[in-house]
């Protein structure tokens, strides 16, 4: 089973995946980790084009396989490997509560991530703000080719009872 999950941050593509995977036993890979280089000595370098291109390919020659993140021009060849195309499109208070959640469980040690700050948190929310006006119709448009494996999912509760 090859899934790809689609969304902005805090929509819940990290949490679906990990329902998905651990349901199926399927990997699981973060797309961030093939687009930031997370080796590097400072925050925010991206990883080459070539070795991010070189990393997805692995991936998608496995038979089964969950990717999940924000990004949609660089992974046709996931969207056409696919069996499902998962887009998760939540309300702006939703997403917006979720990475403050996240935010602080990750400043008071609960869970671990990036070393983020206060003016980092400022520009992710408005950096999601414009992620799901602009390019969420964007994410779409390029996905009505597949539009017999696409699902769109607007809820928590849908996100729960979904099943591939």
């Amino acid at each position: 089973m090859k899934i790809h999950i689609i969304g902005g941050s805090g929509t819940g593509k990290t949490y679906l995946a990990n329902l998905l995977s651990t349901k199926y036993n399927i990997p699981h890979y973060d797309l961030d980790d093939l687009f930031w280089d997370n080796s590097a000595n400072q925050y925010g370098v991206k990883m080459s084009i070539e070795k991010r291109s070189e990393m997805l390919s692995k991936i998608l020659q496995n038979e089964d396989w969950i990717l999940e993140g924000v990004y949609y021009s660089w992974i046709t060849d996931s969207f056409e490997k696919a069996d499902a195309i998962i887009i998760l499109d939540v309300p702006k208070r939703v997403y917006k509560y979720r990475i403050i959640c996240r935010f602080i469980k990750r400043k008071i040690g609960i869970e671990h991530g990036k070393k983020e700050t206060i003016k980092s948190l400022k520009s992710l929310l408005k950096w999601t703000d414009k992620f799901q006006r602009e390019n969420l119709p964007q994410i779409h448009a390029v996905l009505s080719n597949y539009a017999n494996k696409t699902i769109v999912l607007h809820s928590k509760n849908e996100v729960n009872s979904f099943t591939v």
